[in-house]
This record gives structure tokens, sequence and C-alpha cells, in this order.
């Protein structure tokens, strides 16, 4: 079904609503003009001593203080990096390398992202380094003891995320955390879907290296952010250069810089009514999503992001979900964005102990602060009348299962 409306221009127009907050988020317009500024004005290069170089230089060490603040670290503990998946790669790699003389065993989990769990895998393969993969429960929670019982004399670092990009799961990160202090082993967490979505404080959680990535964030794309703890041990992952301190070599990008820094601005500012607005319209959408029959929720019921809503829907294929709801103008996704293109199910929802058909029903809705309740309203009106058509085509409610 596809809803029209009349635009100002008289025009028929289908109603849009994204919903996929945790694959991308719309750039913010204080974030574009801060960078127009920056490409078009202030362009020296940040290395350079001349004045055109200590104006770009002041601007993005302005973004590195509020980056720090947003997170609760010391700016001379944050380096900038291409995004997420560099900063991931650079922590395990870097922290591996700069440890291979204690020891060759990383612990992570099942349902890491897959720049922790490829990086691993190289180092496997590659560097005959062994890795525990931690198993996770129903809801996708890590267990604070499974890391401690895995811990050995030659684990160099433990890398678990604070929150899960598929199902919205909040891990135990403090209690990780402290696990990994009393062991004396090196800890990072991806924060990129928490940082900006959620109060993250590194001294309170214990870690000292976390992931953060700008367009998570209402940031640009191409940019993103290590934290490093002072004192924490780790080589560069590439060579060519001083910059950020010997530890990312390469001009830096000083617009993505100052977008990410004011998006981490705009982010600690507004917080608390973030939060509180789309906590609201989640719990909302949830349970307009669970009215339809046989249909369940994934990931932990109350340790999840705010904006996060993660559902199976029985007898149903999550692709066929999709087309239809984005040709009622909704957009979201099925499992991951890094791995929509693919046919295998999520590797998130099979760790949590779902079968195939019921991790290939899934259907992710991540909210953002400019949705409104008449988004939500929408998406829960159209969806039982697609579920509906869809198990009318399906080979498995046709015999003889429930619709």
């Amino acid at each position: 079904m596809r809803v029209q409306r009349i635009s100002e221009k008289g025009d028929l127009q289908m109603r849009r609503v994204y919903l996929d907050h945790a694959a991308t988020t719309p750039v913010r317009k204080e974030v574009v003009d801060v960078m127009t500024r920056y490409m078009l004005d202030v362009f020296g290069n940040p290395s350079s001593i001349h004045q055109f170089g200590r104006e770009a230089r002041k601007g993005m060490e302005e973004a590195r203080e509020h980056v720090a603040s947003l997170v609760g670290a010391q700016p001379e503990e944050i380096v900038f990096t291409s995004g997420g998946t560099e900063s991931d790669n650079m922590a395990v790699r870097g922290v591996a390398e700069a440890l291979e003389k204690k020891g060759n065993h990383i612990i992570t989990s099942a349902i890491e992202h897959h720049a922790i769990l490829h990086t691993c895998e190289y180092l496997e393969k590659h560097r005959g380094y062994e890795v525990t993969y931690l198993p996770v429960d129903y809801f996708g929670m890590v267990s604070p003891d499974d890391v401690r019982a895995a811990i050995r004399p030659s684990t160099v670092l433990v890398t678990v995320m604070m929150a899960n990009n598929e199902v919205g799961t909040i891990q135990r990160l403090a209690e990780i955390g402290l696990v990994c202090r009393e062991a004396e082993v090196t800890f990072h967490s991806d924060a990129v879907q928490a940082a900006g979505a959620i109060p993250v404080d590194v001294e309170d959680l214990a870690v000292d290296l976390m992931s953060l990535s700008g367009h998570k964030m209402y940031g640009p794309k191409g940019v993103g952010a290590l934290y490093i703890r002072k004192g924490t041990k780790i080589r560069p992952i590439a060579y060519g250069g001083a910059h950020e301190k010997q530890r990312r070599p390469g001009t830096e990008g000083v617009p993505g810089i100052v977008g990410l820094g004011e998006a981490a601005r705009l982010a600690r500012a507004e917080m608390d009514s973030r939060v509180s607005h789309v906590r609201y319209l989640r719990d909302r959408l949830i349970s307009g999503l669970l009215e339809v029959e046989e249909t369940r929720l994934n990931g932990h019921p109350s340790h999840r992001l705010p904006n996060n809503s993660n559902v199976s829907v029985a007898y149903v294929e999550g692709e066929s979900m999709l087309l239809n709801l984005d040709m009622a103008g909704i957009g979201c996704s099925s499992g991951s964005a890094c791995t929509s293109g693919s046919l295998e199910p999520s590797h998130v929802l099979l760790a949590m102990g779902l079968d195939h058909e019921e991790a290939h029903g899934s259907l992710r809705m991540t909210l953002g602060y400019e949705n409104t309740v008449e988004d939500v309203d929408y998406v829960i009106g159209v969806f039982p009348g697609i579920v509906k058509r869809l198990r009318e085509m399906s080979p498995l409610a046709r015999k003889g299962e429930p619709r």
C-alpha cells in the first residue's frame, strides 16, 4: 500500500520514513556549515607553520576537544581515522603487534562487527595468533565471567563492542573492563553505535581503546576516531609521516574532522533530549510491530540502544519485507548494512540461538531524533498488511503453519 499526500506545489508525494540510522545518519546542517568553511576558506595544511596552516590546525584541535569531551577522554588521547573500520583495525592489529613479545592470544565475541572479526581472522591465518570467540546468550550479552575464564598469560587484547549494531544490545562493558584491569590485559571496545547515542565515559567503562565513527552521529562519512588511553602500547598500521603523534600518517582531512567535532559537540549538548525522544518512539514502534502474530523481539528487552528495534517475523523473508516497505516509502534493513547484499543469515542472530529461518526473517528499524510519532504510526499501520500478503505467498505458511 502506498500512502500519498499533496505537496505544497499540488503534486502527489509518497510519505518517506527513514529508519536505518544504524547504517548511517543524515548530516546535520550545522555540521555541513562548519565543513563548508574549512573546504572553502580555511583550506591550509594543518602541518604547515604559516597562518593558513595554523588556522586549519586550530580547527582540528578544537574538534579533538569536542570528540574527547563526548567520551570523557583527554584531547591528546584522540587519534583521527577514516572511520570505525580503520579504528577497529588500528586497535586490534596495533596492540597485537606492539605486544607480540608478551603473547599471541586475543579474546573477542561472536557478535562483533566484521571490522573486528575479519581482523582477528587475518591475525589467526597470517600471523599465528590464537583467537577466542566468546558466545553470547539469548539476548546477545557477553558474560564477564566468560571473559575472565578465557584470559590466559598470553592474552594481549580483549575486544568487545559496547552496543551491537544489529540488535542494539548494550554490553556490561564496565564489568568486562574491570576484569581486564585486574588481569592487566588491554581492553578495546567498538563504540561506533553507542557514542553519540547514549552517554559514554571511558573512565567509567575502564576501556583502554575505543572506536568511534562520524556518520553514525549525524556527522560526515569517511572520518572517525580512536581513543587510546595514555600509556597504552600500540603500533601504527600504516607508515609515511608523523601525523597524529606518529600513530596515523597522512595529511589530515580537516573538513571531515571538524564535521566530526561539531557532530560530537551537538550530540553531547543534546544527549538527554535525543535519548528521551527516540526511546519513546522505539517503544511505540516495537509495541506496534509485535502486534503482528508470530513476531518476536531480538536483543535485550531493556539493555538496548534507545533507537533500536529488531524483530523476526515467522514465515517471511527479510528481503521481501524490505522491498515491500521500500515501496511504501520506508527505509530500514535486515541484518547489518555492511552485509545486506549477502544471502547468508546474520552471524549475530545465529550466535544468539536463532535458526536460519528466524534469522532470514529479521528486520531492523533504527530511529533518529528527526523521526516523529506520525512516522512510527505510519510504519505500524503499513507493516501488518505487508506481512499478511507475504505470508499468503509463503510456502511455509501454505503447509499449514499459522499466519
